[in-house]
C-alpha cells in the first residue's frame, strides 16, 4: 500500500496503469488497485496485494518491474507505514481469521535477537 500526492492526475495514472499491468502478471500476485481520495483531491493510494512476502519480493525482481514500477514507489509518501498483512478477510458474507506471521514480541525485540515467529502475534 502506497500513498501518493499527485499534481498530474492523467500522467500518474499512466504509470500505474502501466506498474499494475507488469506488476499482477507476476506469479503470486493476487491483484492491483488505484484509488483516489473523495476528501482530497490530490491524494492517491495503490494497493496490491501479494500471496506472501516471498510473492511480493520476487515480482519487484524482473527488468521491467525495477525499470518501472521502482521510480514510481519511491515517490510515495514515506510518513506511514507501506506494509500492512491482513487479519480479517469476507467475501460472500463469510469472514476469515488470518494468523500473523509476527512473532508475539514483534515490536520488542531488536534487530538480531529473534529466530522467527515461534508463537503467532494475537
Amino acid at each position: 500500500m502506497c500513498r501518493f500526492r499527485v499534481s498530474d492526475p492523467e500522467t500518474f495514472t499512466e504509470r500505474v496503469k502501466r506498474a499494475l499491468e507488469l506488476l499482477t502478471v507476476q506469479p503470486g500476485c493476487h491483484k492491483g488497485t488505484l484509488a483516489r481520495s473523495t476528501d482530497e483531491d490530490d491524494r492517491w493510494v495503490l494497493t496490491v496485494e501479494f500471496e506472501s512476502v516471498v510473492a511480493y519480493r520476487r515480482a519487484m525482481s524482473p527488468f521491467p518491474v525495477r525499470e518501472h514500477v521502482i521510480p514510481l514507489l519511491s515517490e510515495a509518501l514515506t510518513d506511514e507505514p507501506a506494509m500492512y498483512e491482513p487479519t480479517l478477510t469476507s467475501a460472500d458474507g463469510q469472514v476469515e481469521e488470518h494468523t500473523s506471521l509476527l512473532a508475539e514480541d514483534a515490536f520488542t525485540v531488536r534487530l538480531g535477537e529473534a529466530g522467527g515467529p515461534a508463537n503467532p502475534r494475537r
